[in-house]
């Protein structure tokens, strides 16, 4: 269930914050060849970079769901890991960067600004385009964060497609409210300098974002285990039966819905082979009914030492 979930609820807020960007993005460089605002580029061209983002989620997603091959035996789960790490890359490279370019640009060089409330009515049409798709991040989000914080959802989620719709819709928020800071103070004042000023804050805050979206994306990309709770339940459903005890485990999540198992189990000394069989399976059996996403599960049988030592 939690899979299907995550499947269908990444795509829908994918698509939406995709639709809501697209239109954004054009409207935001209509309103910079109108009024010349930095803080407007640098919108625009995070919204270009957020809706190539969210095309590229949905490519990974296409892409992972291969078949298995001889030469990638576990599939290609983790193709999404590493299409949201491009993501994540390019919304440091093409967001913060340029943002905080032009923003320097603009407060060493600044420029008046022309028909500035057109600047205006843009943005607050922007957040209100924006906030729909936030919104529709957050509905998805919610079955799969739990009882956890949304903090806890963005750092330990194994599906990435969610966190990272949700923290650049978030970004796409502040960035907006800077962008309009900037215009407005530049309004009140008839000083320039703060459009610049609010788009350096863009490219600040799109900074720190990507640093978050790099990190996580990373560490998925090399390879997590289970969490706490997960690895506390598969040991648990593994210890019943002919198993006396877990030896020893590792296991690593190698897609977003696909976790792979490998244990050392110790079993009743003198056994026949048949039962061995079968602890094995039910093992096995168990798991998967607890841990649907525990889809591979490699199971080495042994001796307690311990025991036939004491």
């Amino acid at each position: 269930m939690g899979s299907r979930l995550s499947a269908s609820g990444g795509s829908r807020a994918i698509i939406a914050a995709l639709l809501a960007n697209a239109g954004i993005a054009v409207a935001k460089f209509i309103g910079f060849t109108i009024t010349g605002s930095s803080s407007l580029l640098a919108e625009s061209a995070h919204s270009v970079a957020d809706t190539s983002n969210q095309g590229l989620l949905l490519l990974g997603k296409k892409r992972a769901e291969r078949e298995a091959t001889t030469q990638h035996p576990f599939g290609y789960g983790r193709d999404r890991y590493f299409y949201a790490f491009v993501v994540a890359l390019l919304l440091f490279s093409i967001g913060s960067l340029f943002a905080l370019y032009e923003g320097i640009h603009k407060v060493t060089a600044p420029e008046e600004l022309t028909s500035p409330f057109v600047a205006v009515g843009i943005l607050v049409v922007a957040i209100v385009l924006e906030s729909f798709s936030f919104r529709t991040a957050i509905v998805e989000s919610r079955p799969l964060k739990g009882s956890g914080t949304w903090w806890q959802f963005i750092t330990q989620s194994k599906s990435p497609e969610l966190p990272v719709v949700l923290l650049e819709d978030a970004g796409a928020l502040v960035g907006l409210i800077f962008a309009l800071a900037g215009v407005g103070l530049t309004m009140i004042t008839g000083e320039p300098v703060w459009d610049g000023i609010g788009t350096i804050a863009i490219g600040v805050l799109l900074g720190i974002i990507a640093f978050i979206l790099i990190r996580e994306m990373k560490s998925l990309l090399i390879g997590e285990g289970a969490t706490a709770p997960t690895l506390d339940k598969v040991v648990h459903e593994l210890s019943r039966g002919q198993v006396e005890r877990v030896i020893h485990i590792r296991t690593q999540y190698i897609g977003p819905d696909e976790l792979l198992v490998a244990a050392k189990i110790a079993l009743a000394p003198g056994l026949p082979v048949e039962e061995v069989a079968r602890a094995i399976d039910e093992a096995e059996s168990r798991v998967r009914s607890a841990i649907p996403e525990a889809r591979l599960i490699y199971l080495e049988p042994d001796l307690d030492r311990t025991a036939v030592g004491s």
